[in-house]
């Protein structure tokens, strides 16, 4: 159970926080969009995932059959669309025309709610079971534990929210949460206020860096799938999890989107992660035939897949111990924020994110006795894939 609890955040790393947040224009939890992007512009960063055990392949075991049934119904599944959008049918061409060749910026502003709708809004306009969803946009997982020296910064991400969950739940959560506000890392938070992240999605301006948008979104939905899989886990019901879906990664550009399911393979004391393509489509062809396909599948996730996972979350949490003490400090009462906050706040830091994922994981692997990988040459010992 121990290997589960959060991961403090060093005092050096909080002092170059509060020096670089005086100097820095561009918040800690959100890098340019170049920088974010560079690590995973190597193809190399796939063979680095694969050296930890995450492939960007499907298993030899494939999925089963359940999740193959899930897909299918996401895909086909029925699901409203907005009126009066850039995809109406008589503008669809122009907007199409309006956006080639232009950056990613602009792509994100005219269409990527189109592909991907956001989880808040459409809570916003009445779907009320998504009220216990949050979204990330373009935010650093500053909490979450790495699984490589590179840290996620999807371009959009959907979670679950701290209120989602009852204050027992809270509770027993809490010796692997530790203090999120002062940015203590956790296998199943990805920014502070997100846990159990399920959805990612990356945007690019071309088809040839839809690959680079791949590997950002393996990396992210692995630690998605990794915090499923280490819960249940925990309270024995790894064989629930095993090889079925439990996240999604939306990748697209100006005419082409790719829709993947993540999923882990469990055998023993070995986990690894893998990557079901579920549709690969063109949505400018045709007339536009398939542009409100990576959109209804978002829908139906949200309205037909979540629900039963938040389900599932939650049991396996009610059934984590209550009596835990490992001596993880309690926010503070008063104010509901750890001294951390309180401190950094002073000096004028106006955030608590932790550093550059660098910095954070050769912090953690200090305590671990460990060399973190800070470059794709020598990434350490090569996870062997079973199935």
């Amino acid at each position: 159970m121990e290997r589960l609890l959060a991961r403090k955040k060093s005092s050096s790393n909080l002092s170059r926080k509060r020096s670089n947040s005086a100097t820095s224009a561009t918040p800690s939890d959100q890098k340019p969009r170049e920088e974010k992007s560079a690590p995973y512009r190597d193809q190399r960063y796939e063979t680095l995932l694969g050296t930890k055990g995450s492939f960007m392949v499907k298993s030899s075991l494939d999925i089963a059959s359940e999740s193959k049934t899930l897909c299918k119904s996401l895909l086909e599944g029925a699901a409203s669309t907005p009126d009066g959008s850039l995809f109406r049918d008589d503008i669809f061409e122009s907007t199409c025309q309006k956006i080639h060749n232009r950056n990613e910026a602009r792509v994100i502003q005219d269409i990527t709610r189109l592909i991907v709708p956001s989880a808040e809004s459409v809570a916003t306009f009445g779907a009320k079971h998504l009220d216990i969803l949050t979204e990330s946009v373009n935010e650093g997982w500053n909490n979450s534990i790495p699984f490589t020296s590179t840290r996620p910064q999807p371009d959009y991400s959907v979670g679950f929210r701290r209120e989602a969950f009852t204050d027992d739940q809270l509770a027993k959560l809490s010796p692997f949460i530790g203090d999120f506000i002062a940015g203590d890392q956790s296998l199943f938070m990805a920014t502070y206020y997100m846990y159990f992240p399920f959805l990612t999605c990356e945007v690019k301006c071309s088809a040839a860096a839809l690959d680079v948008a791949d590997r950002q979104n393996a990396h992210s939905m692995t630690i998605a799938v990794r915090g499923i899989v280490e819960l249940f886990r925990a309270v024995e019901r790894e064989d629930e999890v095993n090889r079925k879906i439990l996240a999604f990664s939306v990748s697209h550009d100006h005419t082409a989107a790719r829709i993947y399911g993540h999923y882990p393979v469990i055998a023993g004391k070995d986990i690894n992660y893998y990557r079901h393509p579920i549709h690969k489509f063109d949505f400018t062809a045709l007339d536009g035939k398939e542009k409100w396909t990576a959109y209804r599948f978002t829908k139906n996730v949200y309205d037909t897949w979540m629900p039963k996972h938040f389900e599932n979350i939650c049991s396996a949490i009610d059934q984590l111990p209550s009596n835990l003490d490992f001596g993880v400090p309690p926010l503070s009462d008063a104010t509901g924020l750890s001294q951390d906050l309180v401190n950094l706040m002073q000096s004028g830091a106006g955030s608590a994110s932790v550093p550059i994922e660098q910095d954070s994981q050769s912090s953690n692997a200090k305590q671990q006795g460990v060399t973190p990988d800070t470059s794709f040459t020598g990434p350490g010992p090569v996870k062997r894939r079973k199935g």
